[in-house]
C-alpha cells in the first residue's frame, strides 16, 4: 500500500507541475511529451492522474487525523 501511496503522490505531484507550468508559461508538458493534447498516449497520462488525484482524497483523511482535526481523537 505504500507503494501505490508514493506513486499517487509522484503523480499528483506530475499534475500540479503540469499545471503550473500551464499557469505561468502557457506549456502543457504532457501534450508536447505525448504529441498533442488529445492524443490517446495524453488522454491516458491524464486519466491515471485523474485518478491518482481521487485516490489522493483519502490523504485528507489521514491528514485530518494526524493534525488532530479528527473529533474522535480529541480528549474531554
Amino acid at each position: 500500500m505504500k507503494v501505490i501511496n508514493f506513486l499517487v503522490l509522484i503523480l499528483i505531484l506530475a499534475g500540479a507541475l503540469n499545471w503550473g507550468l500551464w499557469g505561468f508559461f502557457h506549456f502543457d508538458f504532457i501534450a508536447w511529451f505525448s504529441g498533442g493534447n488529445s492524443t490517446w498516449l495524453a488522454r491516458l497520462i491524464f486519466c491515471i492522474i485523474g485518478l491518482a488525484g481521487v485516490w489522493g482524497l483519502s490523504f485528507l483523511a489521514r491528514c485530518g487525523a494526524l493534525c488532530g482535526s479528527c473529533s474522535s481523537h480529541h480528549k474531554e
